[in-house]
């Protein structure tokens, strides 16, 4: 296992910044996702991190070492590809096997005719061998290590992927995006495979992906990146129930968070469509948003209404989109009980409990806000 930390990372590609300072701490053992809508530089942090991309400033150290300027293959690093970078012409078993050969194997020893004559070449490949054995059992790809990458299944040669990596032992697993390329039922199977092998190995885990869901359910901390810069780091509850700022808020959650504007009047109070909440906060007076998760909307009664725009219908639950009356906001509320759901046009009340209500300055930065009393929002007069 390995800690590595980050320190003042930054990088640019000529005059275009990608990182703009990046201090950031993996701990022993973390399972730490890089997420961020593309083009936010994750994969290119990653990249620095093995060693395949060199920083314009900063420091990277594992295990309280320097590694700026050592190789990556001197990094003792795996990383597993987007498009798992396999040989064609090579077995799955011989795939797994380069990593061993290269570091275990002499120049020599490596030749395919002299070198399969001496006995320290005989020896070590029945190490390698046994080694590899092992680690396809565990991937449960036993039976697949005479096949040739084109006579895989995307997730088998995800899995030999992984497995090339396992067998170096390294102090670090890197995955960029490795599940990308898969149909969507078999990265749901792949997402708990990924979390199970991490428990079991109990390594450092660095995993890069866009997609939220797979970061929230597989990570022990998630690193939110926008626009080159880390916005929050935390474990996946905290950052879906207290994000620090509104573009980590719009980031993680599906369906998004639903944003409403609002106003801080000068007794203190939020405003939100005209209608005074129970909430106050010790901001100066101003314009706000606050948000509410859409488990969070409470549909049938209450100070809020709108129109039913569009319904639809998962299965175990339905996403109702309600327009706002007299505004141009739309919000989403989740339905659990989908035998009873609304007509497309019907109009419908709805209401939010207080603590459900995150809000957020005109910078886009998290606000405290206190509520009046521990009920409901209800219709207050606009003094």
């Amino acid at each position: 296992m390995a800690r590595i930390e980050l320190n003042g990372i930054r990088k640019s590609f000529d005059a275009t910044e990608v990182l703009g300072g990046i201090d950031l701490t993996i701990e022993n053992g973390d399972f730490l996702s890089l997420v961020g809508p593309s083009g936010c530089g994750k994969s290119t942090l990653l990249r620095i991190i093995a060693g395949l991309e060199p920083q314009s400033a900063g420091q990277v150290t594992i295990d309280g070492s320097i590694v700026d300027g050592i190789r990556p293959s001197a990094r003792n690093l795996a990383m597993v590809f987007q498009s798992y970078a396999l040989y064609p012409h090579l077995s799955a078993f011989d795939n797994m096997a380069v990593p061993l050969r290269m570091r275990r194997l002499s120049t020599v020893e490596r030749l395919p005719l002299l070198g399969s004559l001496l006995p320290g070449r005989r020896r070590e490949e029945r190490i390698i061998r046994a080694d590899i054995d092992k680690v396809a059992a565990q991937l449960e790809i036993s039976h697949l290590l005479q096949r040739k990458p084109a006579q895989l299944s995307g997730g088998q040669r995800q899995r030999v992927a992984v497995g090339r990596a396992m067998v170096r032992q390294p102090e670090a697993f890197l995955f960029d995006e490795p599940l990308s390329n898969l149909d969507a039922k078999l990265r749901v199977h792949m997402r708990a495979e990924l979390a199970e092998l991490h428990r079991s190995l109990r390594s450092t885990f660095i995993y890069v992906t866009h997609d939220q869901a797979e970061a929230m359910t597989m990570s022990s901390r998630l690193a939110v990146m926008i626009g080159g810069e880390l916005v929050q780091v935390g474990r996946p509850a905290e950052i879906y129930d207290n994000p620090r700022d509104v573009r980590v808020a719009e980031f993680v959650g599906s369906p998004k968070i639903n944003m409403m504007p609002g106003r801080i009047r000068d007794d203190s109070r939020i405003e939100v469509f005209g209608h005074v909440l129970r909430l106050a906060s010790s901001q100066p007076p101003g314009n706000c948003s606050i948000g509410v998760r859409s488990e969070r909307i409470e549909l049938g009664s209450g100070p809020f209404s709108g129109a039913v725009i569009h319904v639809e219908n998962m299965g175990a639950e339905a996403f109702v989109h309600i327009g706002l009356n007299g505004t141009e906001a739309r919000l989403v509320a989740r339905v659990n009980d989908v035998r009873r759901l609304p007509d497309i046009g019907s109009h419908l009340s709805f209401n939010f409990a207080a603590d459900a209500v995150r809000a957020f300055n005109s910078a886009g930065k998290r606000i405290d806000v206190t509520a009046e009393q521990p009920e409901r929002i209800r219709e207050r007069a606009v003094v």
